[in-house]
C-alpha cells in the first residue's frame, strides 16, 4: 500500500483536502467554498485507483493499494456532496466508523508485511474518521474544534509530508521511523486536544450564562 505511484500522488491532494476540510470545521472556510475542491479530489481518487485496478492484472499488492485510496475519495466525494446540497452528515459518520474499521486493518496488513510507518499512520487516520463518526453520527458535542485541528495537523505532517517524501524517493520505512511517526502523531494528537479547548476571542465577548 505505500510506495505505489497512485498512492503517493493521492497523498498530496489529501492533504490539501485536509487541510481545507480542517479550516471548515475551524470555521475559517465554509463548507460550500470547500466543496469544489473536495469533489476534484475525491474525483480523482477514484479515477486514479480505477485505471490502477484495470492495469494491475491480478497484482494483489497493486489491487490493495488501489482499495486503500478508495477511503479518502469517497470520503471527498461525500463531504463535498453533503456541502452542496445540505443533506445531514448522518450518513458520512456512519461511513466514517466503516473506514475506521478498513484503517486499522490496513494498518495490520502494513505491519505485517513489515511497513511500520504505515501501520502507524493508518492507526491515526482512522482516529481521524472515528472522530468525524462521533461528531456527524453520534452528535457528540464540543469535539469540532479538536477534530478540525487534528484534521488540519494530520494533513499537513501525516499525509503531505509522505507525500512529498515518497515521490522524492527519500521515505525510509524501518522501525526507528516507525517509532517517530508514532511520537509526532501523539503530538498532533496533543496538540489538537489543547487547540481545540482553548477559548476563542469570541467566547470570552459572549460568555455562558450563569
Amino acid at each position: 500500500m505505500s510506495g505505489e505511484p497512485v498512492s503517493n500522488v493521492g497523498l498530496l491532494y489529501s492533504a490539501a483536502a485536509l487541510i481545507i476540510n480542517g479550516l471548515v470545521l475551524l470555521g475559517v472556510v465554509s463548507g460550500r467554498a470547500a466543496a469544489p475542491f473536495n469533489l476534484l479530489v475525491g474525483s480523482m481518487q477514484v479515477i486514479f485507483p480505477t485505471v490502477a485496478l484495470i492495469q494491475a492484472a491480478g497484482d494483489t499488492d497493486a489491487i490493495l493499494s488501489a482499495s486503500s485510496v478508495y477511503l479518502f475519495g469517497f470520503t471527498y466525494l461525500y463531504v463535498g456532496l453533503n456541502a452542496l446540497t445540505g443533506a445531514s452528515g448522518e450518513g458520512l459518520g456512519w461511513f466514517s466508523l466503516f473506514v475506521t474499521t478498513c484503517a486499522v486493518v490496513f494498518s495490520l496488513l502494513e505491519f505485517l508485511s513489515g511497513g511500520f510507518v504505515y501501520a502507524v499512520l493508518w492507526l491515526f487516520w482512522g482516529a481521524l474518521w472515528f472522530l468525524f463518526f462521533l461528531m456527524l453520527a453520534i452528535q457528540t458535542k464540543g469535539i469540532d474544534r479538536f477534530s478540525g485541528w487534528f484534521t488540519l495537523l494530520l494533513g499537513i505532517f501525516t499525509v503531505g509530508v509522505p507525500g512529498f517524501l515518497e515521490l522524492a524517493g527519500g521515505f525510509p520505512d524501518t522501525p526507528l521511523t516507525g517509532s517517530i511517526a508514532l511520537g509526532v502523531g501523539l503530538i498532533l494528537l496533543l496538540v489538537s486536544w489543547v487547540l481545540g479547548r482553548a477559548k476563542r476571542p469570541d467566547d470570552a465577548a459572549h460568555p455562558a450564562a450563569a
